[in-house]
């Protein structure tokens, strides 16, 4: 199993890094003397980033790109390998959710979020893969979510572009680890960073609200995971333990998941189902 011990002299490429965990990874890869490849839609965020890196003395290249975009992203990848030769470290992190019933969540949404967060991944993994198999090295990250291995109330299409992602992930890592390329899925539970809009808040259960930990500290379990050949990472470790309560008591689990995670009833939606069953 390759182990990515250091990242000196490393050529780096992080999505969604104009803010939040993307930013903070960036930061980091840079500081332990990789080259990074800043990838989001705020080119002035990016480029503001990339100035703090070179300050500290790293090198970085902004790329401009919606990750949902196949063309820009084939676009980018290929500027990246022109400029580096490749890319040894791909960190799928771009993505964003929302804390909204089914019924009220618009289809058109949804659509964007599996283009963003499953689509979005896979664009990248797929111009840069080559690259890595033809040297027989590289490591390619997946961010997940923990809701990609359980299926949460209230987020139903983040849960479904995570799971599809989590088994992109699970599926390409046992097709390409012989060939020197490491995998790893990451399933980090609630990250204080911007992602969690005052929306995703005011919806989120108190319990994981007081669980919420910093990005800082999931960069660091994420590196320490690469370094130890990891193929899974879940953060805060803790909530590892969930799976295998879903797994030995499901009926328990649904009941705890519903009395958790489950907000109350939204007075639209009741106002709403009422209507229609007056009908």
């Amino acid at each position: 199993m390759p182990r990515l011990t250091s990242l000196s002299g490393r050529r780096a490429l992080v999505t969604g890094a104009s803010s939040g965990l993307g930013r903070a990874l960036a930061l980091r890869v840079a500081r332990e003397g990789a080259r990074v490849a800043l990838v989001a839609r705020r080119a002035e965020a990016l480029a503001a980033l990339a100035s703090e890196i070179r300050g500290g003395g790293g090198d970085a290249l902004v790329l401009p790109c919606d990750v949902s975009d196949r063309s820009q992203v084939e676009a980018s990848a290929e500027r990246v390998q022109s400029a580096w030769g490749g890319v040894d470290l791909l960190v799928n992190n771009a993505g964003y959710g929302h804390h909204r019933p089914f019924l009220r969540w618009d289809v058109e949404d949804m659509e964007r979020m599996m283009q963003v967060n499953f689509l979005g991944g896979l664009y990248w993994t797929k111009a840069l893969l080559p690259g890595m198999v033809s040297r027989g090295e590289g490591w390619v990250v997946f961010v997940s979510s923990v809701v990609g291995r359980i299926g949460n109330p209230d987020e139903t299409a983040y849960v479904a572009s995570k799971f599809a992602q989590a088994g992109l992930a699970e599926a390409l890592s046992i097709e390409v680890e012989d060939r020197g390329v490491h995998v790893l899925t990451v399933f980090p539970g609630a990250i204080r960073t911007p992602f969690f809009d005052e929306e995703a808040l005011a919806r989120m259960p108190s319990a994981a609200k007081s669980q919420m930990v910093e990005p800082e500290d999931l960069v660091g379990a994420i590196l320490r995971a690469l370094a130890r050949g990891r193929r899974e990472l879940t953060w805060p470790r803790a909530l590892a333990g969930a799976y295998v309560v879903k797994a030995l008591l499901p009926g328990f689990f649904r009941w705890g998941v519903k009395r958790a995670a489950l907000p109350a009833p939204d007075p639209v939606d009741e106002a709403e189902s009422a209507a229609t069953e007056g009908e």
